[in-house]
């Protein structure tokens, strides 16, 4: 029975690891039943390290996050090769969706990667929202929940499990959960009619994961994170919306859980709670059996019941399962290559207004903020890149905060940046940057301000805090794609 109960605790633990290649702890712990792994940038995805991964476990459940867009860990030198979910949600045509979708899941299963974490199936409801933002399809409820649906019918189409994040809806928040834990003020009923029902369309499409979101809903659990909250994880997401697929964290390394419980505790508690199976975004030898170690304890002192441990496990297993049984999509999916759809929905997405065009190589402004913790800090916005493959010579200036605009000279100028709604030093810093150079060109990656968020081409329109008629493009995300799109408009 100890044997077993180690081997079942071992099941549930998912962690990310250092290097290249698996280092010979989790190796080891794969062997003895270690149910899962998950990939970063860090570890340079590869079918040899799969391979190792699979040679001590070849039911072992490889995940990775690969939204598209931002958040990418297959494409982060160079950019994603699929637009993100804002832009597809701006293209809004599901079945432009899904093809990106299926895409990915190609990506991945020529990998032999069982489960991406994606689709984001957050509403972004909160235009402050730091850490949701483009990784959101919109803040309409009914364009995420088909979206969603579109998305994950693409994934799995292609033999890779989706999984739909991060319930119960992390769109309403202002605090990003890496750092600390975020509320989402909302009542039972507006939970219903906003953040739920694309959870439950992606139930209803046959998802095969969920991801829980570590927000406080006082709503649901006045005390507890959702992850940590029965009522969230198990009354609600089981009972309520009948989901009976494998339940998963974000990770417990995050601030928002991190900062009030050991991660023994976060895996103990996130088991009770209803979860599945406990992500742990980077994790040494020692880290991880003492995460075993604290759910067997919690067994045998009585704490966690048996069943529920194996009910967890179980539900690991079956997702195992279900990768094992889709291997003919999988086969079929590598051959169905379509390299051209990530740009077709970039460009589909793309808008504008304005009449700037550049004739020649311009100096671009990066005027610079952090995307989001979930972001890989090496992500480029690639709109510098983009335009100097199509005009050789042009010049990168990077602006931090508090920084000074660079000398301008005869030049056209080109502005890139991200969410400019949402900081005002980066508002402050182009309309200084427009009152020297109206004839700037401004290119927001992120979520746009009104009225160019609605406005596909049409006519100039005066700057907001300027009162300067400026050329704005809107990719409506970050991607290699988004960037190609916005710098082939620019120099049409």
């Amino acid at each position: 029975m100890s044997g077993d109960l180690y081997r079942l605790a071992l099941t549930v633990l998912h962690p990310g690891f250092d290097g290249t290649s698996a280092p010979d702890w989790l190796r080891r712990a794969l062997g003895e039943g270690l149910g899962g792994v998950v990939l970063f940038a860090r570890n340079a995805a590869s079918p040899p390290l799969v391979r190792q991964l699979r040679a001590e476990n070849p039911g072992v459940v490889v995940a990775i996050d690969e939204e598209g867009g931002t958040v990418t860990r297959l494409e982060v030198a160079a950019g994603s090769s699929f637009p993100g979910n804002r832009a597809l949600g701006v293209a809004d045509d599901v079945k432009l969706t899904e093809q990106v979708g299926r895409q990915i899941g190609r990506m991945l299963a020529e990998l032999d990667i069982t489960l991406d974490y994606a689709p984001s199936a957050d509403v972004n409801a909160n235009p402050a929202n730091p850490v949701i933002g483009v990784r959101s399809f919109g803040p309409d409820p009914e364009l995420v929940a088909r979206h969603t649906v579109a998305f994950v019918e693409g994934v799995q189409g292609a033999g890779v499990a989706a999984c739909a994040k991060h319930f119960p809806g992390h769109g309403d928040t202002v605090t990003d959960s890496h750092l600390a834990l975020p509320t989402v003020h909302a009542s039972r009923e507006l939970l219903a009619e906003r953040d739920l029902p694309p959870f439950r369309a992606a139930i209803g499409a046959g998802v095969r994961s969920i991801m829980s979101g570590h927000l406080l809903v006082p709503a649901l659990d006045p005390s507890m994170p959702a992850t940590l909250s029965r009522t969230a994880m198990t009354e609600l997401l089981r009972g309520e919306l009948g989901f009976d697929g494998m339940l998963v964290t974000d990770a417990i390394e995050m601030r928002a859980v991190a900062a009030m419980f050991t991660p023994g505790e976060i895996a103990v508690r996130a088991l009770g709670a209803g979860v599945d199976a406990i992500c742990v975004g980077l994790t040494t030898e020692d880290d991880l059996l003492a995460m075993r170690d604290a759910i067997v304890a919690a067994v045998r002192e009585g704490v966690l019941p048996e069943e529920r441990l194996a009910e967890a496990a179980a539900r690991v297993h079956a997702l195992s399962a279900w990768y094992a049984g889709r291997s003919e999509l999988r086969d079929k999916a590598r051959d169905d290559v379509d390299e051209g759809v990530g740009l077709r929905a970039a460009r589909a997405a793309l808008t504008a207004t304005g009449t700037g065009r550049l004739d020649r190589a311009p100096l671009v402004v990066e005027v610079n903020t952090r995307f989001s913790q979930a972001v890989d800090p090496a992500t480029p916005t690639g709109i510098t890149a983009a335009l100097a493959t199509l005009l050789p010579d042009t010049a990168r200036v990077k602006l931090e905060p508090g920084g000074e605009l660079p000398a301008f000279d005869e030049r056209p100028v080109v502005l890139v940046v991200h969410d400019a709604a949402r900081h005002a030093w980066v508002r402050d810093t182009v309309a200084r940057a427009l009152a020297r150079r109206p004839d700037a060109i401004i290119v927001d990656t992120g979520i746009p301000a009104p009225p160019q968020d609605a406005t596909h081409i049409t006519d100039p329109v005066t700057d907001p805090v300027t009162d300067h008629v400026a050329t704005h493009v809107a990719t409506h995300g970050v991607s290699r794609v988004s960037a190609q799109a916005a710098a082939e408009w620019m120099i049409r």
